[in-house]
């Protein structure tokens, strides 16, 4: 299960194409794409840069706001059997901002982010850069799959 959640106190209104069956839809075919484990769990939370920053702070020393935060997990659900992956959380006020600058939808924008964090969960990363090579390319290929106007490039680094 794919569980999709605005905070309640979001600083800007959230785009009607920004709907949690699409956020889902981007998860599942990360999960898909990626190989991962059939009945794989994830929460994804839309929330504000106020979120974002303070857990970045608390949990990697970084006192900004950023685009997306991953908390991978292995436990398995106890109610699902499922393998639980883990939390991610994304700054709408941030992904509307880079949706602008780069001139594309919003939606193109908070799927790329999707895919992008839930890689993370898989244990994708792009600090080396053959990680990158293939992280990037897995990416570009889900979000062809989904139709996505932009394949890149990734977010700022989290």
């Amino acid at each position: 299960m794919i569980s999709v959640q605005f905070a309640k106190h979001l600083p800007l209104p959230i785009d009607p194409q920004v709907k949690k069956s699409e956020l889902q839809r981007a998860a599942q075919a990360t999960l898909h794409h990626a190989g991962a484990p059939s009945g794989a769990e994830l929460t994804l939370v839309i929330s504000g840069d106020e979120q974002l920053q303070a857990l970045n702070r608390q949990f990697l020393g970084i006192d900004a706001p950023t685009d997306v935060l991953s908390f991978p997990s292995e436990d398995a659900d106890p109610d699902s059997e499922g393998i639980y992956l883990g939390d991610v959380l994304i700054s709408y006020p941030q992904a509307l901002a880079q949706s602008k600058s780069g001139g594309h939808p919003i939606l193109d924008e908070v799927q790329l982010l999707v895919v992008h964090v839930v890689l993370h969960l898989l244990g994708y990363d792009h600090a080396e850069v053959a990680e990158k090579e293939n992280m990037w390319a897995k990416q570009a290929e889900i979000l062809q799959s989904l139709g996505c106007s932009i394949l890149g490039p990734a977010p700022s680094p989290d």
